[in-house]
């Protein structure tokens, strides 16, 4: 059965809460879910999802698994010779963060909050 939505009055288009937005985004970048499907779904064009997450600000924890390996001339893999890998952030400013690799993702990600402001 087709579901139909009609508006009336001055405002042509459907209004979404913020809370609505979120649980949308949070849905189409889910590990696994696929973003095309997730707007078929909520009736919405997967450039609206995007848009979403760019105004929300949505990246997640803010990070990602992330392995760097630095090479030395000779193509040798350098990340072994290094005891104690960083994350090197640096801000528009003067302000340089470095995170060590095994600091927790949420305290990280407070850390850049608070040096975004």
């Amino acid at each position: 059965m087709a579901r139909m939505e009609i508006f009336t009055g001055p405002e042509r288009r459907r209004s979404w809460s913020e809370d609505q937005k979120r649980v949308i985004v949070a849905a189409a970048f889910a590990p696994g879910a696929i973003v095309a499907d997730v707007a078929r779904r909520a009736a919405v064009c997967a450039g609206q999802i995007y848009r979403w997450r760019q105004e929300l600000g949505h990246t997640g924890s803010g990070f990602s698994q992330v392995v760097i390996a630095a090479m030395d001339g000779c193509g040798n893999d350098r990340a072994a010779l290094d005891p104690a890998p960083v994350i090197e952030v640096e801000f528009t400013g003067a302000v340089r963060l470095r995170i060590p690799a095994l600091t927790p993702p949420e305290l990280a990600a407070a850390v850049v909050r608070v040096l975004r402001r």
